[in-house]
């Protein structure tokens, strides 16, 4: 059960590092445009807005990498407080931006955290 909850923790990890790509620098790209279904010029304007949302997706990958090389009880319990971050954020993505989020971002760290909590 901690090599599951630990191998998820890393794929959230993971995604919210991929996350912080796509809104930090390829936003504006055909490719960015494609994933969040915008327009060319709707992607310039709001470039500054995704930067910042890409920054703050970094900060949550750096959480929930760190919590799996910190030794206990630090490790453990910055795991639950990061991935419970990241189901907030998923959980409010979904109520205001797209319910994707959820299946995105959301679920998989809530699988996680039901895991590590199990371990």
């Amino acid at each position: 059960m901690h090599a599951a909850a630990t191998a998820l923790t890393a794929l959230v990890a993971l995604a919210h590092l991929g996350f912080l790509i796509l809104e930090m620098f390829l936003w504006r790209t055909p490719r960015g445009r494609a994933v969040f279904g915008t327009t060319p010029e709707f992607a310039a304007e709001s470039a500054p807005l995704a930067a910042n949302q890409g920054l703050y997706n970094g900060f949550l990958a750096a959480g929930l990498v760190w919590s799996l090389v910190a030794a206990d009880p630090t490790g453990p319990q910055a795991r639950i407080f990061f991935l419970c971050c990241v189901i907030v954020a998923g959980l409010y993505g979904a109520a205001t931006v797209s319910r994707r989020i959820l299946l995105v971002q959301a679920l998989p760290a809530a699988a996680a955290l039901a895991l590590s909590l199990a371990a």
